[in-house]
């Protein structure tokens, strides 16, 4: 009782604390992105946060096995440096009766890990999705900051708006240059606003003139109007069958076994399993040499996880490109995982008898 209790207060009180440091790090990086995407035009400002929040519970699986994945490494490898597991390998506690522990105080971390991966994942994918589809389906005019050059969706036309109102649809002083395959034109208004006539938007330019350079012939033409009407390119909403596979939810994707769905199937349970997984590893990943200076077991734990982390990415690829099955990915990885893992703990409980070269006795001279 007194063992199971000292290993489950010293693996929670670092799991904790690894799990602040790692968000804080992450969570950092990641607002830097949104907010860069946002200044590049990608995303709404005023989407910042929210977008900052479906990233974060769509990596949060990811944060929890790696939190928990070093507080194991970290809470055992104290106790070989300072001695402890001496104690409790000489009382007779092997290596493999950590296992327990820490599966106690871990389960509930692969609870919300699988919870995580099976539907809040696809949910927090689908709605920052369609949070990028309505701020990119604006029209153009729209999308304009007054005072700044501004590109289209295209990539065709370069806005200018010298002041516009507040409601977003009219402006004053446009300037659009236009850009096609052999043309290019120049058009100017004192004033434009949107209009909507059935599914489309026009926009309506009003009091200005257009300049045609033809670029193989080197022809000019300018000519003035009083309204010119152009359509708004807009793009139309995203169909549901369209949707990329980490937006549908994990039922969906068991139902339509297309080879993406399959490949993201073998993502979302393949990162539930690698987390068990890496809980044996680590355990056995924990053993260090306490009269040694140097201690690298954390760092070689480390590059466990990220190799572990791509094969499984290195997997959905496969399956999604129809090179390797769904059951043969998932035994090969996560059944290779688990059985290396069974065998570094037998190794670690026999390393006190198991020596690759036995010293051979020299003859005691008479």
């Amino acid at each position: 009782m007194l063992f199971d209790s000292t290993v489950r207060r010293e693996l929670a009180r670092s799991f904790g604390a690894t799990l602040v440091v790692i968000l804080t790090i992450v969570l950092t990086m990641m607002l830097i992105r949104t907010i860069g995407q946002a200044a590049g035009g990608a995303v709404a400002p005023q989407d910042v946060v929210l977008l900052l929040g479906y990233f974060s519970l769509g990596h949060l699986p990811t944060m929890l096995a790696l939190s928990l994945f070093v507080a194991i490494v970290v809470t055992l490898g104290r106790m070989y440096r300072d001695s402890e597991m001496a104690i409790w390998f000489a009382s007779g506690v092997g290596i493999r009766r950590f296992v327990r522990p820490v599966l106690r105080t871990s389960w509930p971390v692969l609870l919300v890990v699988a919870l995580l991966m099976l539907f809040v994942w696809p949910w927090g994918n689908r709605n920052s999705l369609e949070l990028r589809d309505r701020y990119q389906q604006r029209s153009d005019l729209s999308r304009v900051t007054p005072g700044v050059f501004q590109t289209s969706s295209d990539g065709r036309r370069v806005f200018f708006v010298e002041r516009e109102s507040t409601d977003g649809v009219n402006a004053r002083n446009v300037f659009i240059l236009q850009q096609l395959d052999h043309s290019e034109s120049v058009t100017s208004a004192r004033s434009g606003r949107l209009e909507r006539e059935g599914d489309d938007r026009v926009l309506v330019l009003e009091r200005g003139q257009r300049n045609d350079i033809d670029l193989k012939t080197q022809e000019k033409s300018l000519s003035s109007f009083e309204t010119y009407r152009v359509l708004a390119d807009e793009r139309r909403v995203r169909d549901a069958e369209n949707r990329p596979p980490r937006t549908l939810r994990t039922i969906e994707l068991i139902r339509q076994p297309t080879l993406k769905n399959q490949g993201e199937l073998v993502w979302r349970f393949g990162l539930v399993f690698g987390c068990a997984n890496l809980l044996l590893l680590g355990i056995g990943l924990a053993a260090t040499n306490p009269r040694r200076a140097s201690n690298w077991n954390l760092l070689f734990a480390l590059l466990g996880f990220v190799v572990y982390y791509n094969l499984i990415n290195l997997s959905q690829a496969w399956v999604g490109g129809g090179k390797v099955g769904l059951g043969a990915a998932m035994a090969l990885l996560h059944g290779g995982a688990f059985a290396l893992a069974l065998a570094l703990l037998w190794w670690r409980d026999h390393a006190a008898v198991f020596t690759l070269w036995p010293r051979r006795r020299r003859p005691v001279a008479a």
